[in-house]
């Protein structure tokens, strides 16, 4: 694992920095130094929030050892970088299953979609629904998962105008990337599909059904099938 660059993010937290690049094994390293710093629960730490290539750091001051952050975080870092170094396989991830009724009322983008992609509808979806995606991160809203795996043929630009309201549980593609609306609102996405699983519930723990570090599958579904599962969901 390469060692990240270190910036500051306000008064208590840090960044770690791997470039820009939206790219799944740099990814990878973001989660499996989140999981090691969280495993290594240094009473300074406050929280890790991972990105594509970043990781928000949140300590407090109170707690920190010497008057240099930057210079504890780094050690911290390299520290347990060495350590990843002498292992060997990698840390095993949860997959997540979710089910997606595609088109239709549900997907009301999966037409255009296949059009600019020069393809069928149901070869959108099949392509769709193949790969396994990895959770980069949550963020836009509570819950959204960031999904990185989507096949390169189906990258598609967002509306030139963005919808108001989107359906909570649509599945969007928004350029080389795909998620899913937990929550109701304005989204520029193009929709191909909806799942009548709930994705965020403030009143569950965690809220999030899906975190970072996860793998996500999409199971296509017919309309009867989704009428079903959201019945059972609410």
């Amino acid at each position: 694992m390469s060692a990240p660059t270190i910036e500051r993010l306000g008064d208590q937290a840090l960044l770690l920095r791997w470039g820009d690049s939206a790219d799944i094994a740099v990814n990878r390293r973001v989660h499996a130094l989140a999981g090691r710093l969280r495993a290594a629960a240094a009473p300074w730490l406050v929280d890790c929030v991972p990105a594509y290539a970043s990781l928000a750091v949140f300590f407090d001051s109170a707690t920190l050892p010497g008057e240099d952050p930057m210079a504890v975080v780094a050690e911290c870092v390299s520290a347990i970088l060495a350590g990843e170094e002498r292992r060997s396989g990698a840390t095993p991830s949860r997959l997540v299953e979710i089910a997606v009724c595609y088109g239709g009322d549900h997907g009301p983008d999966l037409d255009d979609v296949a059009s600019a992609c020069r393809l069928s509808a149901a070869q959108v979806v099949e392509r769709h629904s193949r790969p396994e995606y990895l959770v980069a991160m949550l963020g836009f809203s509570p819950g959204f998962p960031y999904l990185l795996g989507l096949d390169a043929e189906l990258a598609v630009p967002r509306l030139a105008t963005p919808r108001v309201c989107v359906p909570a549980g649509s599945v969007g593609i928004g350029g080389a990337q795909t998620g899913v609306y937990p929550n109701a609102g304005p989204g520029g996405w193009r929709l191909i599909g909806r799942t009548p699983q709930c994705l965020f519930d403030a009143r569950r723990a965690p809220p999030a059904q899906v975190m970072p570090g996860d793998r996500v599958r999409f199971v296509p579904i017919d309309a009867a099938q989704f009428q079903a599962l959201h019945e059972r969901e609410t």
